[in-house]
């Protein structure tokens, strides 16, 4: 059941939605990804830099929308003519790291969704390719995440295809696959870290903050929401 109290309708299922970065994993999963990129020749090291100085501000602060509109734009314009298998073979390399950075907590909450028969899905702004085998590797039922367009030869175009998925580009793309799977949202939970997943967090029946920023802390407690603390509380 949801908070409301609304029992899923026949012949729907409930899902469990989690926000990736400092929901499931302490840090970002972008920042190993561009080190492996850098790596293979694919990143410039001033990019590599730029990466390393957003990674430790997005450990501190989480993110904001100017930055999370400009990394996509930049790695957009970054791939554009990369083939999709050199980013999945590099996805492919960094994985079993990201896995290992899970939070016990969200790892808790894994396991309370799957109890609780709920479908759970990886939600991420990052890249399908990425976020799709981290969700596999922890033996969930699925992903949500930003696709990019390819051309006839499997190579990035440089355009998006369908939305960025970050604030209300979740929505979107969660209630796309709730329409293909039979979910109930109003019966299924999101669970994350910030301010910026209210719209995916509005959008289903149960809320749960996972170590909150400061304003999702103050909402989830003015509303009621379920807070889950991972150690230290964020400033």
């Amino acid at each position: 059941m949801g908070s409301d109290g609304a029992a899923i309708r026949p012949g729907l299922r409930a899902a469990a939605f989690f926000d990736l970065d400092r929901t499931l994993i302490r840090g970002s999963a972008n920042y190993p990804l561009a080190i492996a990129a850098f790596r293979s020749g694919h990143v410039p090291w001033r990019d590599l830099v730029r990466d390393t100085i957003n990674a430790v501000s997005f450990h501190r602060k989480g993110s904001t929308d100017a930055g999370s509109a400009a990394l996509r734009e930049r790695i957009l314009g970054a791939v554009a003519g990369t083939r999709q298998s050199d980013v999945i073979h590099l996805a492919d390399e960094i994985v079993p790291g990201v896995v290992r950075r899970l939070i016990p907590q969200s790892a808790a909450l894994l396991a309370e969704a799957k109890a609780a028969a709920m479908d759970r899905i990886v939600v991420s702004a990052s890249p399908i390719e990425l976020v799709g085998r981290i969700a596999s590797a922890l033996g969930l039922e699925g992903a949500v995440a930003t696709r990019s367009e390819l051309d006839d030869d499997g190579r990035y175009t440089g355009r998006l295809m369908g939305e960025f998925c970050y604030r209300d580009g979740k929505v979107i793309e969660i209630e796309k696959l709730a329409a293909e799977r039979g979910y109930d949202l109003a019966a299924s939970a999101a669970y994350s870290d910030s301010i910026s997943d209210l719209p995916m967090l509005e959008r289903v029946g149960t809320a749960i903050a996972v170590n909150p920023d400061h304003e999702l802390r103050e909402l989830a407690r003015e509303r009621g929401w379920r807070v889950v603390e991972v150690g230290r509380k964020r400033r």
